[in-house]
């Protein structure tokens, strides 16, 4: 039930249906606009939502939907329905016109492929359109693309306009030697041509000659110097013209019936398309108008519920964006625990407007009309919404405003239930003011009791402190700018407002003496109530704006913690896997010695035990241990920080680290070496403090000093055929595992330095135009050391970070020679 009858335009919803209207491209649409109704069924108003947040997609997706010729032909058809009777010409295009449009219809929705169809609602609607094609072709078979008769249309109709042609032709001849003649004589002018009137042909003659061209006088012109005189010539041919057109009017006639007979069978289900037409213009004026507010679909439940973000009335967004103005949203919510909000603040402050914004979003919805709201936004379905809002005076009924209200609160009480919405503006006033607060607080005591929802606005002390005290009643304010003096028409729910009536009658320029005569008399406790009122109401804001923060930081404190143990988590993993990774290297050193012990007992057995062969081979394996010692890599930073019970068995293990042996030789040309990381034994040929100079086989390379060490093991020397062939399948093979990127994050300087050498190298051999290497940002000292190698490279041409898009300063972009 909606209450009073003038209910939409108290809230201002006649406006949002003159929009609607306007946003109508047909007559058939325009008239769902009167039927649009408040309905109590939630599958009816989910239905009508839906249908207008597909087309609402349809139009944000800038998709062409089929949008013209919707005649509106109800009457035309019928007018038909009796036999006998026929459409014209016009119309006949027109129906023709609509049936092609009634078939893109039915194309658009079409499913296209397994997927269905996107808008079920409205592919539901259209479901049984029909474009009767064997009509549209009965139409075209009498009618051309502009809409006139053919004289295809039938072979009599042909003959008949055969005819007319020919005798025109005729007539044409006989008037052009008749005008030819009179020139001749002087009767008619030289420039004179026929003229048509009342549809027949005549001759422009002056008035002075008219005697002398024998025939009929059938108009003459307005300053009478002029006669249109038809030649006795052609008076019979022009009277056979007549005959043949009305013979050619009743052949249309009969065409036109013949067809709309074919036409009267469907008349139902052309009634029942041009219906659907105009529930789609209809459709789409509710998206084009909820595109224009902002509206969107939200979530409906079954119960009554309001639970709304950014709720805008709609009326009062058009009016406010003409004049260049802003609306401010409303957030609102009742529920079972809070169902009635009592709004209390200054006058002009937006308490009416907050009133007609919950009246108007919530009958939009029920509807079928997009609400103008967040899409976040709960709402439910409610069986009545009654308002109490303006002057409802009235002589005829001896009503004065006091008794009209007290009329709507006895309907509200006799039929206000759980499922009820109630809105009522400056609740008990236009009485007594005492006596007026009380009945309104036992009005709204009873309410609560009928558990009913609303909203409720007032000035009353008494009723402010009611909603403080009851259950199910709760306090809210609109606010006000106290320094600026202006209201700033947002709601705040959860303590009352002040009306400020003092400040608002000093802004308005009253006398002095009169304000503070007014002060005197209500008492200074009574004017500083509102004052203490606004810092309970500072104090308490400050307090939700410090447990918001603590509830933020909170948050951002669990997050922390929880992103913490994740890293930790995976520290711990890279941890296992180092102590995997050095157990696997062990192993992998482990044999290498037992492989190297094995060989020096060889030799040693194969030199026979000669003194000073044995002695040799015996220094050699202890450098070979002493090397091994010193080679045993440290454990990551992390890790140290990790694990610092670890520390004393580090120390212990640098300490057997550093080498023991100053007496080692430094390398020279001759000895057997292997670029550290490698397993390749070739021959030192020279060396100096930067670069030596090494071969393996056939190939010779240099490489930087430090990245080279001794070996006991010798150089093999395999035939050169098969050196060759087995480092050209090498060479093959590197090329093609060879990648443009290479990721040195996490080394130290030295072992990135080493491997991109060899990256390098690869790069120049194998002709790449350019190579990245991934080195991070960091302290940026692993970028300076890269750099710094690369500018002694003769094979590189330039290099730069790459673009801050794909990594920036954490990756260098080497272009290559």
């Amino acid at each position: 039930m909606i209450y009073p009858s003038n209910f939409e335009t108290k809230i201002g919803f006649d406006a949002v249906r003159r929009e609607l209207e306007r946003y109508c491209v047909s007559a058939l649409g325009a008239a769902n606009v009167p039927r649009l109704r408040f309905s109590t069924r939630r599958d009816e108003v989910m239905r009508w939502l839906e249908q207008t947040n597909e087309f609402l997609s349809i139009v944000q997706a800038k998709r062409e939907f089929p949008l013209s010729y919707y005649f509106d032909l109800r009457v035309v058809l019928k007018e038909v329905a009796t036999p006998g009777t026929f459409l014209s010409a016009e119309r006949l295009f027109d129906l023709q016109r609509l049936l092609v449009t009634v078939s893109q219809v039915v194309r658009f929705f079409t499913p296209d492929g397994e997927n269905g169809t996107p808008y079920p609602r409205l592919s539901e609607l259209t479901s049984g359109l029909q474009a009767f094609p064997e009509l549209s072709n009965a139409i075209g078979h009498v009618l051309d693309k502009a809409g006139n008769i053919k004289d295809t249309a039938s072979p009599q109709l042909r003959d008949l306009r055969a005819s007319i042609t020919h005798v025109t032709s005729s007539i044409n001849g006989t008037l052009r030697r008749i005008i030819a003649k009179g020139k001749q004589d002087g009767i008619l002018e030289a420039d004179v041509q026929p003229s048509l009137r009342d549809g027949r042909l005549v001759v422009p003659v002056s008035a002075m000659n008219k005697r002398k061209l024998h025939g009929i006088v059938h108009d003459e012109s307005a300053s009478g110097k002029t006669v249109f005189i038809e030649p006795d010539a052609i008076v019979e041919a022009n009277n056979r013209i007549r005959e043949i057109e009305a013979e050619i009017a009743r052949e249309i006639i009969r065409i036109l019936t013949e067809v709309t007979d074919q036409i009267r069978p469907h008349l139902d289900e052309l009634t029942g398309v041009l219906e659907t037409l105009g529930q789609l213009d209809f459709i789409r004026a509710k998206a084009l108008f909820a595109q224009d507010v902002g509206a969107q679909m939200c979530h409906v439940d079954r119960k009554p519920v309001v639970e709304w973000y950014t709720a805008l009335h709609p009326a009062l967004l058009l009016s406010l964006r003409a004049q260049g103005k802003e609306v401010v949203p409303l957030n609102i919510t009742l529920n079972r625990k809070d169902r009635i909000l009592v709004i209390s603040g200054p006058n002009a402050g937006g308490k009416s407007v907050c009133l007609k914004t919950v009246g108007i979003v919530q009958y939009m919805m029920q509807c079928g009309l997009l609400p103008t709201l967040r899409d976040n936004s709960h709402m439910g379905i409610f069986r009545d919404i009654f308002i109490d809002i303006g002057d409802q005076q009235s002589i005829e009924n001896d009503l004065s405003t006091y008794s009209s209200h007290l009329q709507n609160m006895k309907l509200f009480l006799s039929k206000g239930g759980n499922e009820t919405l109630i809105l009522i503006d400056e609740m008990g006033s236009g009485t007594e003011p005492h006596i007026g607060g009380a009945i309104a607080q036992s009005i709204l005591e009873q309410l609560n009791e009928h558990q009913v929802m609303g909203v409720v606005t007032t000035h009353y002390q008494n009723l402010k402190q009611f909603a403080e005290d009851t259950d199910g009643v709760v306090n809210g304010a609109m606010l006000y700018d106290r320094q600026h003096m202006q209201p700033l028409f947002q709601l705040s729910v959860g303590y009352p407002g002040s009306s400020f009536a003092i400040e608002i009658a000093r802004k308005t320029g009253l006398p002095r003496e009169v304000i503070d005569k007014a002060s005197e008399i209500v008492g200074s406790d009574y004017i500083n109530m509102d004052k203490y009122l606004l810092d309970i109401v500072r104090d308490r804001r400050y307090w939700e704006n410090k447990r918001q923060d603590v509830r933020a930081k909170e948050k951002r404190l669990d997050q922390l913690i929880a992103d913490y143990d994740e890293r930790l988590e995976g520290i711990r993993a890279e941890h296992r896997q180092i102590i995997h990774d050095a157990r696997n290297e062990a192993e992998e050193i482990l044999r290498t010695s037992n492989a190297q012990i094995e060989r020096t007992i060889k030799e040693i057995r194969a030199q026979q035990a000669e003194k000073e062969r044995t002695k040799e081979l015996r220094r050699q394996l202890d450098e070979f241990k002493k090397r091994l010692a010193a080679e045993e890599p440290e454990a990551p930073e992390r890790l140290k920080e990790l694990t610092p019970k670890d520390k004393p068995r580090r120390k212990q293990a640098k300490k057997a680290a550093k080498p023991v042996s100053p007496k080692e030789r430094p390398l020279q040309a001759g000895d057997n070496v292997v670029i550290k990381g490698t397993n390749t034994v070739g021959s030192l040929i020279s060396i100096d403090e930067k670069y030596a100079l090494v071969a393996f086989g056939n190939i010779k390379t240099r490489i930087e000093a430090n990245q080279v060490e001794r070996t006991m093991r010798k150089e093999k020397t395999p035939k050169a055929e098969s050196l060759g062939r087995s480092t050209t399948d090498e060479i093959r093979t590197r090329q093609l595992n060879f990648k443009p990127d290479i990721d040195v994050r996490g080394m130290r300087a030295d072992e990135a330095l080493q491997a991109i050498t060899y990256f390098i190298d690869d790069a120049i051999q194998f002709s790449a135009q350019r190579v990245r290497i991934l080195h991070g940002t960091g302290t940026g000292a692993l970028k300076v050391a890269i750099r710094q190698y690369l500018s002694t490279v003769s094979g590189v041409k330039s290099y730069r970070d790459e673009h801050v898009q794909f990594g920036g300063a954490g990756i260098t972009v080497v272009d290559l020679e």
